[in-house]
């Protein structure tokens, strides 16, 4: 009997497919990364506090002025700005315990790509914000980036194929499920950031997954795990296999 595959279907010439893993590295490299994670989310923390009392004795007109005014271009730069800003002592009180949570959670494997998750989300959530919010309304806080990290969490595990990640994901939608009540419109909450957050959450999680193939078998002559190469595909579906292939499917 032929071991050849059917013609029709797809051929692996090198390498092999990525496999799921439990995500979990050398404890003493997982370990500095939840250090490092926590020094970065307690300085960023830090951070917002210190610029909460100076708003706060500016009678809070810095958020007024860098916060962001719906569809006026003049506001634009301030997408950058207002995630640092907010309204009141409660509204940072509210958004400083998910915000440190989700952000160490999103930092620990990495501080690099956890500063491109940040960059994309304050996009996101600060593009929708200033494009669906009423033009006499002034939107701030670091809700939207909350929401980024939230998404980011729930489907990293999924694209970087790491099991443990994706249980993580799942306690914490099921922990934080009420967060979802506020995706809806509500007088007085920036509900359009909260989604753009989500959205771009989402979508760094895709941009910013684990390309590297996983390790598989032993290095001939080695204790160490060889990487192999990139999957490449023959056959009538060859497009398509590799297509989903890169997408990490």
């Amino acid at each position: 009997m032929s071991d050849r595959p059917p013609a029709d279907g797809p051929r692996r010439l090198a390498g092999a497919h990525r496999s799921w893993n439990l995500g979990a590295s050398d404890p003493a490299a997982v370990l500095a990364g939840a250090r490092r994670a926590l020094y970065v989310m307690v300085a960023v923390l830090a951070l917002l506090w210190i610029i909460q009392i100076a708003n706060w004795a500016d009678s809070y007109g810095l958020t007024f002025q860098f916060g962001i005014k719906g569809r006026d271009v003049a506001s634009l730069p301030d997408i950058v700005t207002a995630p640092f800003l907010h309204f009141s002592w409660a509204h940072i009180e509210g958004n400083s315990g998910p915000l440190f949570i989700f952000g160490f959670l999103a930092a620990y494997r990495g501080v690099a790509r956890f500063a491109g998750v940040t960059a994309l989300v304050v996009l996101t959530s600060g593009l929708a914000a200033w494009f669906a919010e009423s033009p006499h309304t002034v939107g701030a806080g670091a809700s939207g980036v909350v929401f980024g990290y939230f998404g980011y969490i729930m489907v990293r595990g999924i694209f970087d194929r790491h099991a443990v990640d994706i249980l993580v994901g799942a306690v914490m939608a099921l922990c934080f499920a009420y967060q979802f009540t506020v995706l809806l419109p509500h007088a007085g909450i920036g509900w359009q950031a909260h989604i753009g957050g989500l959205v771009g959450g989402v979508l760094a999680g895709w941009v910013f997954r684990d390309r590297r193939p996983a390790a598989s078998g032993a290095r001939p002559g080695g204790t160490g795990l060889a990487r192999p190469g990139p999957t490449t595909y023959t056959g009538p579906r060859a497009d398509l296999h590799q297509q989903l292939d890169d997408l990490g499917l």
